[in-house]
């Protein structure tokens, strides 16, 4: 049966008889309020040609895109088991926000996850398990070589980047405002140094990216003058120039025209209402040796301050070439981040978050091989960024080698992300990720800057714990072999097995 005719033959039907009743009782007339834009919805659906299902099934056909629009929502809270989500599983949101409003974090009942299941991981603990009221409850880490003249104690936690722009006003004033509170860094991303990183007064991590935004010239080129009146901030504590990230390695960054406000243009030195897309590559160098060199301007220009770099591990020679660089100049950056493969806040093309790029903890494990295996990594520090929910996540990454952290994600989620997945569309609905007024005003500052302390605090306590149930008292005690993952049914491996430690000098 042809449903275009039975519709037709319907509304001919409906408007006869409503019109025949009308006639007789008057107040019939009222369904018409109902009925009338039932019936223009089916004639724009028989008459559009975009979408065959609603010129096929008139009205009915609606439905369907309207439950496809729903569908996140209803997998989240619905469907979706607690260890089954992605990007990020409800056990760890419900988690991050418990800490974040500082209420019972515990768990009954044993855990959920697959003890059995191949890819579980756990830390082995000891029978001199120490007391962790015992131990340093705010480790840091000093980061400063040896040409570094104002060396930087960070927190072994800090906000990883994200950008004004890609984040809205009071979400970058409320994670600021945690890092202050916290005494930990906040990352800028490479959007550049807003007024609303400034207005807390925490400490900034600028990330200069291949835009170089706040640091560039009218063609986008890298300018010495801009980025030195900004390097020299008080409250600019490390310089990190950012060659590719996790998301999107190799692409650029991603700003879309509706989130590209007048405000953000100026900081940016770019067009109000366009896209604005970084190049994939820095115009300031394109040589491992260009790269170290432009290291060591920054930390000239900047008076001093640590310079490092970040990136998400691409061809291995390459960042063996860079390292081969750092011993033929004699020029170590102060720190390197590496970034995971499985992306971050970034918005990006879904081949880039799918298959471009190596995972946060073989990229790590590489790095932290090559810095030895050539003698470096005792000059340079390493920060480790990507997936960091929980203090068993921290304790993961230090033992196979990296100094600190950065989280983001995480860091989103403290200060009230859903995970409405909603970021690249300007209609983040908790107001984070948009620049949409309406939205952004539900955001609470006073209160999202408390939340992002509590979770910092709160994960790097739970760390510390995990720490002295392990028997240590430092981080630098962690090593490889406290971490095990289990391969398959019958076999289990230690991270010093899956990841073979190398020696110092050993690859000069």
């Amino acid at each position: 049966m042809n449903i275009r005719k039975v519709f037709i033959t319907l509304t001919i039907i409906i408007l006869g008889g409503i019109g025949a009743l009308a006639l007789a009782y008057p107040p019939i007339l009222w369904t018409l309020i109902l009925v009338i834009p039932l019936i223009i919805m089916g004639i724009m659906d028989m008459t559009q040609t975009q979408h065959t299902i609603k010129k096929n099934f008139p009205v009915i056909g609606r439905f369907r895109y309207l439950l496809e629009s729903i569908r996140p929502e209803i997998m989240q809270y619905f469907v979706e088991t607690d260890t089954e989500g992605r990007p990020i599983n409800r056990l760890f949101r419900s988690l991050i926000y418990r800490r974040a409003k500082k209420v019972n974090d515990t768990t009954p009942f044993g855990t959920q996850m697959d003890v059995y299941k191949s890819g579980y991981e756990w830390m082995d603990h000891s029978i001199y398990a120490k007391n962790h009221t015992d131990l340093e409850h705010t480790p840091r880490v000093l980061v400063g070589g040896k040409d570094c003249k104002k060396p930087y104690s960070a927190s072994i936690l800090n906000i990883s980047a994200m950008s004004f722009g890609s984040l809205s006003n009071r979400a970058v004033l409320a994670l600021n405002g945690g890092a202050k509170k916290g005494n930990f860094a906040h990352n800028t991303g490479e959007g550049g140094i807003s007024p609303y990183h400034k207005q807390p007064g925490g400490d900034l991590i600028w990330q200069v990216g291949t835009g170089y935004f706040g640091c560039r010239n009218k063609k986008g080129e890298f300018c010495p003058e801009t980025f030195q009146k900004n390097a020299t901030l008080e409250n600019v504590k490390m310089i990190e120039i950012k060659i590719s990230q996790g998301a999107k390695p190799g692409h650029g960054g991603i700003l879309p025209a509706s989130k590209n406000t007048e405000e953000i243009a100026e900081i940016r030195h770019v067009e109000a209402h366009t896209d604005v897309n970084s190049p994939p590559a820095h115009s300031a160098f394109n040589t491992p040796e260009g790269l170290i060199k432009f290291v060591k301007q920054l930390r000239d220009l900047s008076g001093g301050k640590p310079i490092g770099f970040k990136l998400c591990i691409g061809k291995k020679k390459e960042f063996e070439d860079i390292c081969r660089a750092m011993i033929a100049l004699d020029i170590k950056p102060d720190f390197i981040t590496i970034d995971g493969g499985e992306g971050g806040t970034g918005a990006a093309p879904i081949e880039f978050s799918n298959s471009m790029g190596m995972p946060l903890r073989d990229g790590l494990a590489f790095a932290i091989d090559t810095l030895r295996g050539l003698d470096l990594k005792k000059d340079i520090k390493v920060i480790a960024s990507g997936k960091i929910l929980t203090g068993f996540h921290v304790a993961r990454v230090i033992a196979m080698g990296a100094d600190m952290v950065n989280s983001a994600r995480a860091m989103m989620m403290a200060v009230g992300c859903i995970q409405a997945l909603q970021c690249n569309t300007n209609t983040c609905p908790v107001g984070v990720a948009t620049q949409d007024k309406k939205l952004i005003k539900g955001l609470d500052v006073a209160d999202k800057t408390t939340r992002v302390y509590n979770f910092h605090h709160e994960t790097v306590k739970s760390f510390i714990e995990l720490m002295a149930a392990a028997g240590v008292s430092t981080p630098k005690d962690l090593s490889r072999k406290h971490i095990n993952r289990r391969v398959s049914m019958s076999e289990i491996k230690m991270y010093s097995e899956l990841y073979p430690e190398v020696e110092e000098g050993s690859l000069l």
